[in-house]
């Protein structure tokens, strides 16, 4: 095995990108809701490949950072796939799209992002029947989503479907990091007086079945951005329905930790969680 190389962003929409706001839309939230997260390109979903250079094909997984759907935190996209690379593990940045988009759209891209990488497994020598998703907070609720309700169908009306959208989405394993899972905690993602049905749809404990993928998990206990229950109750959806799945709760470490180099304690989940994967065939 050879060391991995980060490369250039790949969009993963061809020409017909769903979901695409007015100017005045991006304008308004620019200037008067959140300017700290805006980020120029931030509208073209792409992914970032870590490939590790390899004879056999190597498992995959798309790393899907936090920041509340109004950002994406850069310290747990980049070094996250640099260390799955260290397990022999490719990896892909997620870049999805967030605020002023609110729901579908980022499912549609992870969706869309699991069905490129599939699709493309040969031309960068990954196994396309050994793809995960890792997110952390909001990137965590995302990935539950994407492992949840697959192979659910949010596209809108106007867009036509192409071979990519003919990939499976199906997932793996999953691994959610101090996790958002029921999402009235990021009430601006679900836009002005969501219907209530829709709610529940995304509130990922109430989604769960016998068909979830495995799934590791961690968090802390004093975790004062996105509390413990949201974790506790996750796991006790996977129990319920017989899913295979690892919790880890530490008991004391600040949300958005990522890696949590420095952090004795909590900085062990990388160890329980590679010891994981390589029991899931990752």
């Amino acid at each position: 095995m050879k060391e991995s190389q980060e490369s250039k962003p790949i969009p993963i929409w061809g020409n017909q990108m769903p979901v695409k706001p007015a100017s005045s839309i991006r304008r308004e939230f620019l200037f008067n809701r959140a300017p700290y997260f805006w980020k120029k390109g931030h509208e073209i979903p792409n992914i970032v490949p870590f490939i590790v250079k390899n004879e056999n094909p190597t498992s995959v997984i798309i790393v899907a950072p936090g920041g509340a759907y109004m950002g994406r935190a850069p310290h747990e996209g980049a070094p996250v796939a640099q260390w799955l690379n260290t397990l022999g593990i490719s990896a892909f940045v997620l870049n999805y799209r967030h605020l002023p988009f609110c729901h579908p759209v980022p499912f549609l891209d992870a969706q869309r992002a699991i069905r490129f990488v599939r699709a493309h497994a040969t031309d960068w020598n990954v196994d396309g029947n050994r793809i995960g998703m890792l997110g952390f907070s909001a990137g965590g609720h995302l990935t539950a989503t994407a492992g949840t309700l697959a192979p659910r169908n949010w596209f809108p009306k106007d867009y036509t479907l192409d071979a990519i959208d003919a990939e499976s989405d199906a997932l793996q394993v999953m691994i959610l990091c101090y996790p958002v899972i029921h999402i009235q905690l990021l009430p601006k993602f679900l836009g002005k007086n969501p219907d209530p049905a829709l709610v529940q749809n995304l509130n990922m404990d109430t989604q769960v079945t016998s068909s979830t993928p495995p799934t590791f998990m961690w968090t802390t206990r004093d975790d004062n951005g996105v509390p413990a229950w949201h974790t506790e109750r996750f796991a006790a959806a996977l129990e319920a329905a017989g899913v295979d799945h690892e919790t880890r709760m530490f008991e004391h470490g600040r949300h958005g930790l990522g890696l949590a180099t420095d952090d004795p304690d909590v900085g062990q989940w990388t160890r329980y969680c590679a010891e994981w994967l390589h029991d899931h065939g990752f």
